[in-house]
Parts: C-alpha cells; structure tokens; sequence
C-alpha cells in the first residue's frame, strides 16, 4: 500500500534524526567536545561488495574506508558481501549481521537475482524483508539500485527497475539510483575500461571510480543527513 505525503516510516526515520539533533544540541549547550565516535557502517551486497577478483585493498570496502577517512570521516565499514548472494540469500542472513554496533547499512543486493532471470515480485518481497529488519534495529539505510538488461522484455525491466525507489521511498531511505554510477554507463565503450575480463565485476580503477560517485551519499547516510 503506497501512502500520499510521507509514509509512517518516513516520519520515524525523520523523527530519529530529529533525536540526534537535538542530542547534539544539549552537548553543545554542556560545552561537550564535538568529536565525533567512529561509526560502524554495514556493507550488505553480493561479489561487487565482496571485492571479488581483487587483492583485498582494491576492493569495494578497503577503498571506501579510506575514500571516508580522506573525507574526515571515522568509520568502521564491515564487508557483508557474499560472491554469488542473491536478495533471498540476504534476506536470510541480515539478521545475524545486523550486530548491535551497526550504525549505519549500505545495501547492495539484486545482481544475481537479474543473472538468474527470479520474478521482480520474488527480488521486492526479499529486500522488503532486509529493509524491514534494518528498521527493526533502528540502521539507516542507503538503497543503491541497479536496472534490468533490456534483453528480459519491457514488462520485467520496468517492475524490477521499480523496486529500488519504491522501496527507499517506502522506508524513508536514502537511494542512490546505479551501483555503477561513474562507469559511464551511457557508453559501454568507455564503461569497458573499468571492468574485469569477465564484464560484470569493477577493475581496482572502476571500483575507485564508483566510490567517488557514491561517496557523498555515503556520507550523508553517516551524518544522517538526507
């Protein structure tokens, strides 16, 4: 059920941000430093979070870390990534990975889903499930979606291009449209670069790339901005 003006999750997650700063605000008012802790963000995704096919400090993680800490950001960023995971396989283990300490979850699921050709309402229901439980402790979310080949027909591209938005819109999270967002997508020439051999996973190059693309919403999931 879609809700006109904002959803019931949309107003909690504004009213927990509202929390936070008004916590923020007493601090400075008792003349509390303002440093801030060292946040703990979620790295929850398939081979793309992993780093496969790359030495550990090329990876998706490694270079997030350091990307946040040239930033001046503190953050713990814990790779969740499973090589081969699809949205069902996330949905089982999000709750065991959700530890107390978890501030913060990028989201990064559905790629295998789409190499699998798995029914668009199969893929939602799942990352429905992870969504929900992401609620349930309280993490803030950032959704990064991906788009259907072309090659599954109109009728599957447009329901499984719709769940990303439809579900960051439900939970009041952040989104950010492509995981591959600074490949230059519009041009599979110039993207081709920044792959490995096989096509579907980023070179140490394209990973970099990605990262600065994505950086600044990842940062506005850690300052809790929107």
């Amino acid at each position: 059920m879609r809700y006109r003006g904002l959803s019931p999750r949309r107003v909690q997650y504004g009213v927990l941000q509202a929390r936070r700063k008004v916590l923020a605000t007493i601090l400075a008012i008792w003349g509390v430093a303002a440093t801030a802790e060292e946040v703990d963000l979620l790295a929850f995704g398939d081979s793309l979070t992993a780093g496969y096919g790359l030495i550990e400090t090329e990876g998706f993680v490694p270079q997030l870390r350091d990307w946040l800490a040239a930033q001046g950001h503190e953050v713990r960023v814990v790779n969740a990534g499973v090589s081969g995971d699809t949205t069902a396989g996330g949905a089982a283990r999000i709750g065991w990975s959700l530890t107390p300490e978890i501030d913060a979850m990028i989201l990064t699921l559905g790629g295998n889903d789409l190499l699998r050709g798995i029914d668009p309402a199969v893929t939602r229901a799942n990352l429905d499930t992870i969504l929900s439980e992401a609620e349930a402790h309280g993490v803030s979310v950032l959704v990064v979606g991906l788009r259907a080949p072309d090659n599954y027909g109109p009728e599957y591209k447009t329901a499984f291009d719709a769940i990303y938005p439809d579900l960051a819109e439900d939970y009041g999270a952040l989104y950010e449209p492509s995981f591959f967002a600074g490949l230059g997508e519009d041009d599979p020439r110039e993207a081709r670069q920044y792959f490995q051999p096989d096509g579907i996973h980023p070179n140490a190059d394209g990973v970099r790339r990605i990262i600065e693309a994505l950086g600044p919403r990842v940062i506005g999931l850690i300052t809790g901005a929107e």
